[in-house]
C-alpha cells in the first residue's frame, strides 16, 4: 500500500492562522475589557445608588429626630403650663382658703371678745376688770400672741379663740401659760386661767380640756357657755 505523504503547511497559511488566533484574541480581550467597564459601571451605579439611599435614610432619620425633638420641647412646653396654671390655680386655692380662714377666725375673735366686753368677766371664780385682745410681745427669742386676755389685780385669764377647735390646739392652749409670764414679767407671780373657745365642740375635745384643767368656752345658740368647774390655776 501506498502511503499518503504528509504535506507541510505553507507560510502563508500559518501567518494567515497566527492572523486569525491574534484577532480572535484582541476581540476576547475587548470584550473582556467591556465587560469589565460594564462591571465597574454597574457597581458604580450601584455605590451611588446606595449612597443616595444611605443619605436620603440618614436624612430621614435626621427629619425624623428634628420632629421628635421638637414633639418632646412642645410636650415639655405643655407640662410646663400645665404646671405653672396648676401652681396658679392651687395659690388661688391657697389664698381663699386661707382668707375663708382668716375671715372665719376673726369672726370667732370678735364674737368671744365682744361676749366677754359685754358683761361675761366674772367666771373661773374671779371678777376681772380689764380685757384686751391680740395681745403680743416678743422678748429675747421668745414670741408669742395672746386672743383674749382678761386682768385684775391677782390673775390672769388667757383665752385661745379658734373658729373650729381640735386637740392638737391643746399644746398650745398650755404652752400660752409659760411665755406670758416670761413676756409679761409684772404678772409672772399672778394666778393663770387657761381657757379654750370655739364655735364648736366634740366630745373629746371636750374631755381633754377637762383632763388638763383647761375652760370650755363655747357657743351654744346665741349665748356663750362655759364650762370652768374643772378649772386649774397654772
Amino acid at each position: 500500500m501506498e502511503q499518503t505523504k504528509k504535506q507541510t503547511p505553507s507560510f502563508e497559511s500559518v501567518w494567515a492562522l497566527l492572523q486569525e488566533t491574534a484577532q480572535l484574541q484582541k476581540e476576547s480581550r475587548a470584550d473582556f475589557d467591556k465587560r469589565m467597564k460594564e462591571a465597574e459601571q454597574q457597581r458604580k451605579e450601584s455605590s451611588a445608588d446606595f449612597d443616595k439611599r444611605m443619605k436620603e435614610a440618614e436624612q430621614q432619620r435626621k427629619e425624623s429626630s428634628a420632629d421628635f425633638d421638637k414633639r418632646m420641647r412642645e410636650a415639655e412646653q405643655q407640662r410646663k403650663k400645665s404646671s405653672a396654671d396648676f401652681d396658679r390655680r392651687m395659690k388661688k386655692m391657697e389664698e381663699i382658703a386661707g382668707s375663708w380662714a382668716n375671715n372665719h377666725g376673726s369672726f370667732a375673735e370678735e364674737y368671744f371678745f365682744n361676749s366677754f366686753e359685754n358683761g361675761k368677766k366674772n367666771f373661773f371664780g374671779e371678777k376681772f376688770d380689764d380685757i384686751k385682745k391680740n395681745l403680743k410681745n416678743f422678748w429675747q427669742g421668745i414670741e408669742d400672741e395672746y386672743d383674749i386676755v382678761m386682768y385684775n389685780h391677782v390673775a390672769v385669764a388667757i383665752i385661745e379663740v379658734k373658729y373650729k377647735a381640735h386637740e392638737n390646739n391643746i399644746p398650745k392652749v398650755l404652752k400660752k401659760a409659760e411665755t406670758f409670764r416670761i413676756l409679761f414679767p409684772n404678772y409672772k407671780d399672778f394666778k393663770i386661767y387657761l381657757g379654750l373657745a370655739s364655735m364648736s365642740f366634740y366630745p373629746k375635745l371636750e374631755e381633754e380640756c377637762i383632763n388638763q384643767g383647761i375652760a370650755i368656752i363655747k357657743q351654744t345658740g346665741d349665748t356663750v357657755v362655759i364650762n370652768d368647774a374643772h378649772l386649774k390655776v397654772f
